[in-house]
Parts: structure tokens; sequence; C-alpha cells
């Protein structure tokens, strides 16, 4: 692995690459032996960073993880999140509310097998929960030591700033960290997200930089698409027929044409392309194989020329993200009509 990066204003030194959990368990890969044996590799390589939540496999994930870590655990650092329901029946067993918070942080815990957790993350927003709400339970398990860092993910810019101006009025810990959805596909952060984020001091780790998939080199033009778990799972990102998704689909086609002028699988040049931010400190990588592991391993080392970088923004301009669908999230006002129209 490369030379390591800081982990927003921390003094954390992370690796270019995070492993993500999310594939390990019955999400993706669910032979335990192999999971751990890729996340051996990965530790191996370089890496220092793993990222999972609870959510993975309703805890599976992290039930894996946990076990790969035994005697490795000091070399890593882990990141897990909360937020996504964890019981079908029960509502307040998911979201960010206090008394969520400091019950699934012991479960987390428990199936990561250690004593604390490096970066406790909130998955989602929940606008209509108080964020000092969230903060304070937070704020409560650093100072127990279970949690040692705050972070967020898929926040837009607004809550990233609420979130900094709440912990600093009212003394909470202030998250450190924002995961959001970046790829060469879905570049809306770089609007706003990605600036407030190096405004404030904190750590980018993006996520899907392959665009789930997109960017992994299995399209290619003349061939068929192939049906993938994750058309089942997310249509809207993965139906080939969608408008939007047909665009998707040419301009992978155009980077492919690109990689393979560079020399450089579409695999790197995708998670190369990230690694380009200034605001990023590591991007997350989420391998279900070892083939796949070993097939993004090393980007770190790529730098992309000028000329490379400028066709990219050609064919998909800088802030742009081509299907609404890969933002991650979508905020009230947008997704309910009352938000936006009087009542009569």
């Amino acid at each position: 692995m490369s030379t390591y990066r800081s982990l927003g204003t921390t003094g954390v030194q992370v690796s270019p690459l995070t492993l993500g959990a999310m594939m390990f368990g019955a999400w993706g890969n669910p032979d335990h032996d192999e999971s751990i044996r890729i996340i051996h590799r990965a530790l191996d390589a370089g890496i220092n960073v793993i990222d999972t939540a609870d959510v993975y496999a309703r805890g599976e994930s992290e039930e894996i993880v946990g076990k790969a870590l035994k005697g490795r655990r000091d070399d890593v650092v882990l990141a897990t999140k909360f937020h996504g329901a964890m019981d079908d029946d029960d509502p307040n067993q998911a979201g960010s509310s206090r008394r969520w918070i400091i019950r699934e942080v012991e479960n987390s815990l428990r199936r990561l097998d250690t004593d604390h957790i490096d970066l406790y993350q909130v998955h989602r927003p929940r606008p209509e929960i108080d964020v000092d709400e969230t903060l304070g339970a937070l704020t409560d398990l650093v100072r127990q030591g279970k949690i040692r860092y705050i972070g967020t993910s898929t926040f837009l810019p607004s809550q990233l700033v609420e979130a900094q101006w709440v912990a600093e009025r009212r003394q909470r810990e202030r998250p450190v960290t924002e995961q959001p959805p970046y790829s060469i596909l879905a570049r809306e952060v770089e609007r706003d997200v990605l600036p407030t984020a190096e405004k404030y001091g904190i750590g980018v780790l993006p996520w899907s930089p392959l665009a789930g998939g997109w960017l992994s080199g299995r399209y290619r033009r003349g061939e068929e698409h192939v049906p993938s778990s994750r058309l089942q799972r997310q249509p809207a990102r993965h139906d080939p027929h969608s408008p939007e998704n047909a665009t998707k689909l040419e301009a992978v086609h155009q980077l492919t044409d690109l990689a393979d002028q560079a020399g450089l699988s579409l695999i790197h040049l995708a998670l190369a392309f990230v690694l380009e931010h200034p605001a990023v400190s590591s991007a997350i990588i989420g391998p279900r194989t070892m083939e796949q592991l070993e097939s993004q391993l090393g980007a770190e080392k790529v730098s992309l020329s000028d000329d490379v970088l400028d066709r990219i923004d050609e064919i998909v301009a800088p802030g742009t993200t081509i299907n609404e669908a890969d933002r991650g999230y979508a905020p009230p006002s947008l997704v309910d009509p009352s938000r936006r129209r009087l009542r009569h």
C-alpha cells in the first residue's frame, strides 16, 4: 500500500483503500472462511481500515469481521454504522435516537468481538430527529471509551454543517468523517459535499467508487447485459432498460475505451479517479470474492494524467450524477409532496 493519508484532521493515518464488508455474509458471500481469507489478504496488502454496518446481513457481516480480526484488532481502524432497521416489527430497532444508539452499540461491540469501535457512523440522516439527540448519545459513548470517533454517511451539505454547528454550540463530539456516494458516474458531491468536508476538516470515505459494479469492467460493447443480484435489490440503479441507466452504460463504454488507451483496467481508472480528489481520505472497496479484491488492489499506485482526467470530465461533467438513484439519499422535501405544497 502506498503512502497513508490523514483522516480529516484527526491525525489518524489511513490506507488509500478501505475494505468495505457489505458483501460478507448473506448479502454477498455466505462462506465465512472465504470472507475471512479476503479480509486477511486485504490487511496483508496494507489496508488498515475496515468498514461495515450492523444492517449488513443483519449483523452477520460484523460477526465475520470480528472473527477475522482475532489477534489483529489493534492494527485496524475499525468502522461500523447504525441506523438501518434490525427488526421488521419493532420500529425502535432502527434510526438514530439515543435509546437505539445506546442499545445497538452494545450489539455491534459483541458481534465485532471488541471493546471499542474506532469510527461509529450514522448510516443515513434522519431530519425528523434532533441532531443533538444523536450527537449527545454518541458523545457519551466516546467518553465511556466505547467509540473513538463519530462519522456520518450520505449527509447533505447543510446537514454536515448543522452537525458541526450543534457540536460546537452544545459541546458535543463532532463528526470527523463523511461517507458519500462518489464515482465517475455519480459526481454530484463535487458541488458542495466535498468542498464542505474540506472546509471543516472532515475526512471523506467515499462508498461505491465502482458505481455498484458499473465500473467493474463487466460491461463491454456488443456483449449482453448480464443480470446480477444488485439488479434484484436495487432495480432503479441497475435496470439497463431505464433511460438513465442506458446513459450510464454509454458513459461506461467510453470510459472503458479511455482505460484501454491509458493502459489501465477500468477498475483502476475508476478508483484512481476518486482518490485524485483532495478531500478524499480513503475509498471504500467492497469485494465479494478474492478475485475481485485482487483486481482492486494497487489502484492507489495509479496516477492519472491531466489528459485522462480532462477526458473523464468530457464523458461525465464535474458535479453530475447521471442517475438520481445513485445519490443514495433523497431528502423528505423531494420524496414527500406535502413538503412542497400548501394544504388546501
